[in-house]
């Protein structure tokens, strides 16, 4: 059901947000006091400075997330600067607590300069347990996301990237079993090479894919095209280098269409084009890369949105509670692209049966928190410090 902009303000102003403070140690008396504040307090900072490991027990830094964003690509409406920013990282403040019960704060910064905003997260970063970068505009985001994970001893978590990633590959991999093809065979098409899209390609050629093609504004991607940015020319070296033109060209033969870029840039005849139970996922938001009924019509076999209101909603709110929550049980460092697959194929297991218009869970499913967080947190697959 669609909601209204008068309902949606409301809901925000009733109480100034959607966040607050809770204390978890209520101070009842004076000596409530004496332990929450001097003279107690300086017993706990002591022991944290003789060891400071202890600070993810004698602190709430253990079940902490940072949620990081200047602002300058917030979900579909672009650079809107931190202000604006704030409603939406409040959101996810939202989602870490209710669905994993992590505290979760939202950071929004006055800066666009990468090296700046490097050092401020990197001088923040003693007071969480994790960082989760969010609606940070390509390429701008690559060069931070990579320098504070080689820098820091918490994970790095570009969710943009990698949450989005992890979401297609689990919806893909029911899909292909629906189709009966394998990853190796398939030749998908990617349009949009920023940071969903590059982070997509990167853990589907993990994964095992081999034909991918990349499409973005200045067409196929390929060696030597102009315009691309160090990031997209690294995707480039990497993705099927054999044809050249635009979106139209790329997708002819294709078995999957995987879209981040702007609405109604994928037709039917294009559709039409592909090979046999050609698989569509069409993620951009508001308004999908082509309108679902459309893509069935022009022969598509199982189509995938990022909206709510259609089956099969691409959704980085299935990923990161749960993986987070992961992380931080397993006191881990960082986190490696072989568990982001390990977290896609435990996504995808919890479609028992799966169908056309059911090949990922739902967001209200109580399983998927529980699951991805147990499966992380035991893979082996994160580098733990603590």
């Amino acid at each position: 059901m669609d909601i209204s902009e008068k309902e949606a303000l409301e809901y925000h102003k009733k109480k100034h947000g959607k966040i607050g403070i809770a204390v978890k140690a209520p101070i009842l008396d004076k000596k409530g006091l004496r332990l929450a504040y001097t003279p107690g307090v300086a017993f706990a900072s002591q022991a944290i400075a003789k060891d400071k490991k202890l600070d993810r027990v004698l602190t709430n830094k253990g079940n902490s997330v940072a949620i990081i964003t200047d602002g300058s690509a917030v979900l579909g409406l672009g650079d809107i600067g931190p202000e604006a920013a704030i409603p939406v990282m409040e959101g996810k403040s939202v989602l870490f607590k209710e669905f994993a019960g992590i505290d979760a704060y939202p950071i929004s910064l006055a800066e666009k300069d990468p090296k700046k905003i490097i050092e401020i997260v990197q001088a923040l970063a003693p007071n969480y347990a994790g960082i989760n970068l969010e609606d940070i505009s390509a390429p701008r985001c690559f060069e931070i996301e990579r320098t504070l994970r080689k820098t820091l001893d918490i994970p790095v978590f570009h969710d943009d990237q990698h949450g989005a990633a992890i979401i297609v590959l689990s919806a893909l991999i029911n899909a292909l079993s629906l189709v009966k093809k394998k990853a190796e065979d398939m030749r998908v098409v990617v349009n949009g090479a920023g940071s969903a899209g590059i982070g997509t390609m990167h853990l589907l050629l993990l994964y095992g894919v081999k034909h991918i093609i990349a499409v973005d504004k200045h067409g196929i991607l390929r060696k030597g095209l102009k315009g691309m940015n160090k990031y997209q020319a690294e995707i480039a070296r990497l993705t099927n280098p054999e044809r050249s033109g635009g979106l139209k060209e790329a997708i002819r033969g294709a078995d999957v269409f995987i879209g981040f870029s702007v609405g109604n840039v994928l037709t039917k005849p294009m559709v039409a084009s592909m090979a046999k139970k050609a698989i569509v996922f069409a993620a951009a938001n508001p308004t999908p890369e082509i309108d679902p009924k459309d893509a069935k019509e022009a022969g598509a076999y199982i189509v995938a949105t990022g909206r709510s209101d259609y089956p099969n909603q691409i959704n980085n709110a299935l990923v990161f509670p749960g993986l987070f929550k992961g992380l931080l049980a397993a006191g881990a460092s960082e986190i490696t692209p072989e568990a982001m697959v390990c977290a896609a194929t435990c996504l995808s297991g919890l479609v028992k049966n799966p169908s056309p218009g059911n090949i990922v869970p739902s967001v209200f499913d109580k399983r998927v928190v529980e699951t991805v967080a147990f499966t992380i947190s035991q893979s082996g697959l994160c580098v733990c410090k603590y």
